[in-house]
């Protein structure tokens, strides 16, 4: 506990208490409690939270079983053992186990709670007569057409959701309260994907009693956590694989930002606002996390560049400006065998282009440069223009959004532009410094400075540059990054 802050300690303490009150019925002399079953459930949840650490992904239909056989307060101990007994991967230990166990404890007693105040029992007796071989009604073949099936199911589903929310409420408090989180954060934006598995666990939990109370028994019932296993095992692989691209792209950033310190903590800002660019144009789901990404790693391909161009102080020759121009095709040429960044393979490589066909690498023109590389292009310029540097100060939204405006149609897709518009006025941008403090270098390294627009972009917004004089590799106009 000492590494916990001191309303966690208080926090995790009520939970316990609160957890102990509601089982300390079950343990009274003279409680009816049917402990054989609640020992074989605890065991069976144990053994589970043993072989795939989180109980969520696939032991809780036993604990919704336990609220579905047991009375309230012997299914809140259901899931201490197992709680005791899973892997703790940080310290402290004791904490983490006592939390863990008071959460599901709590979670499951509601459950069981709710599924009593809905008479879930009751409904289930029929189920269990025809499970143990009564005849069913004139009409019914089955016992899903059993007397009071359709409630019994609704009644499962209703607890299974009061047991999700439970267990997240009880979390998000955790997360306030040790980990400095947002009340926003920690509950109302891990709601809508925290309940669904419930939607599943509760019909699972349901066949689990059902199965328990038949002729077949608890074997019989213990082969539904078969699928729920094997779906288990495929979600963690998903999520494996998804920590593993996710530590592949940060581990890219952290490259670029080590070799150019002078944008330090450019590329999540641009990756920030390319989703807010295409969630204005309706992007959900894969193609926001792609086109994210695309932002993310669009100067992935500064690792090939030598570290004495993006370095250096003073101008830069010619030839030296073509390598610096290079660096999107080095990109493409790294990311081109991970799979998974699908179309922002095409952003990394595209978006120095411009639409009036004067960019680079290929000078594409119009609709030929990909959808995402123009979302990135705007990206990438708006945050150079509201990001301080060492050489500049930055520059107001509205300013930077003005010369995006005055640029959309010659270098930028207009409707790019109107759409960070739109996201700007609605959320807002906060950029904060990314470069070392100005006195750790004595002089403005070339990559700080402008490139010569072309013509129709210096025409349309004369004094757009980064800084006051001097060629640079890069976008040219307002303010993108070489």
């Amino acid at each position: 506990m000492r590494a916990l802050p001191h309303g966690a300690r208080a926090y995790v303490l009520c939970a316990v208490l609160a957890g102990a009150y509601c089982a300390a019925p079950a343990v009274r002399p003279g409680a009816a409690v049917p402990w054989a079953t609640a020992a074989l459930l605890a065991a069976v949840h144990a053994v589970g939270s043993r072989v795939r650490g989180r109980w969520p992904e696939w032991c809780s239909p036993v604990l919704l079983a336990g609220a579905f056989l047991l009375p309230p307060a012997a299914a809140a101990l259901v899931a201490v053992p197992g709680a005791l007994l899973a892997r703790v991967e940080r310290p402290p230990a004791g904490a983490r186990r006592a939390w863990r166990a008071a959460r599901l404890s709590l979670a499951v007693w509601a459950a069981s709670c709710a599924f009593a105040a809905l008479d879930g029992p009751g409904t289930l007796g029929a189920l269990w007569a025809l499970g143990d071989g009564t005849q069913a009604p004139a009409g019914q073949t089955s016992s899903s057409a059993a007397p009071g099936f359709p409630y019994a199911l609704a009644a499962a589903v209703a607890a299974a959701l009061v047991l999700g929310l439970t267990a997240i409420a009880l979390e998000g408090g955790v997360l306030v309260t040790a980990e400095r989180q947002s009340p926003r954060a920690a509950w109302w934006g891990r709601l809508p994907g925290a309940l669904a598995p419930y939607l599943v666990h509760g019909p699972a939990g349901l066949a689990m009693a059902v199965l328990w109370r038949s002729p077949y028994g608890p074997a019989a019932a213990l082969l539904v956590l078969l699928p729920m296993y094997v779906c288990a095992c495929g979600f963690v692989l998903y999520r494996r694989e998804s920590a593993a691209h996710q530590a592949t792209i940060r581990a890219l950033v952290q490259a670029v930002d080590i070799k150019d310190r002078y944008t330090r903590g450019h590329s999540e800002r641009v990756g920030r606002a390319s989703a807010m660019i295409a969630r204005e144009l309706g992007m959900s789901g894969d193609r926001l996390e792609a086109v994210r990404i695309a932002g993310i790693l669009h100067d992935v391909g500064k690792l090939g560049v030598p570290t004495r161009l993006l370095r250096k102080n003073g101008p830069l020759t010619p030839d030296e400006r073509r390598v610096i121009e290079l660096h999107p095709e080095y990109g493409d040429e790294m990311v081109r065998g991970i799979g998974f960044l699908g179309e922002a393979r095409a952003a990394i490589l595209h978006h120095h282009e411009r639409l009036d066909g004067s960019g680079y690498p290929y000078g594409l023109a119009g609709a030929q440069i990909p959808e995402f590389a123009r979302v990135v292009a705007v990206a990438d310029a708006f945050d150079a223009m509201t990001s301080t540097r060492t050489y500049r100060r930055a520059r107001p939204v509205p300013t930077a959004v003005e010369e995006l405006r005055r640029c959309a149609g010659s270098q930028f897709d207009p409707r790019m532009v109107g759409a960070l518009t739109r996201a700007l006025d609605r959320h807002g941008w906060h950029a904060a410094v990314t470069a070392d403090a100005p006195e750790e270098r004595g002089n403005v390294p070339a990559d700080a400075l402008p490139d010569p627009a072309p013509p129709l972009v210096r025409a349309a917004a004369p004094g757009a540059s980064d800084a006051p004089s001097g060629p640079r590799p890069g976008t040219g106009g307002p303010g993108g990054d070489p």
